[in-house]
């Protein structure tokens, strides 16, 4: 499977990837025109830097901001909670009923 088969682009302002098959370290990913090996192991549905990204800036997935990022990213690099944080609510594992008034 090449680098480019397992990674999706939702819409053409988007600055991540969607993994749509799971990618290895050191497997070969094409971003950007050229080729990079992945760091880590990434697993389906999780998003990876179509190019490098900064604390504060936004995270740009299906054409709209759906985060900031908590941390420095360069292209190919997995995009999560370890590095960026939701614009709209607490934490991931918030449960139903918190933070009701």
């Amino acid at each position: 499977m090449t680098g480019t088969s397992r990674l999706i682009l939702l819409h053409e302002d988007d600055n991540v990837f969607v993994v749509v098959a799971p990618i290895e370290a050191g497997d070969i990913l094409t971003i950007g025109g050229g080729t990079l090996p992945a760091r880590e192991g990434i697993t389906v549905g999780h998003k990876i830097a179509r190019h490098a990204l900064a604390p504060g800036d936004k995270v740009i997935k299906y054409g709209a901001p759906i985060g900031s990022m908590t941390g420095h990213a360069q292209a190919g690099d997995w995009i999560h909670m370890h590095n960026m944080k939701s614009d709209y609510i607490a934490a991931h594992s918030r449960s139903a009923g918190e933070g009701a008034a």
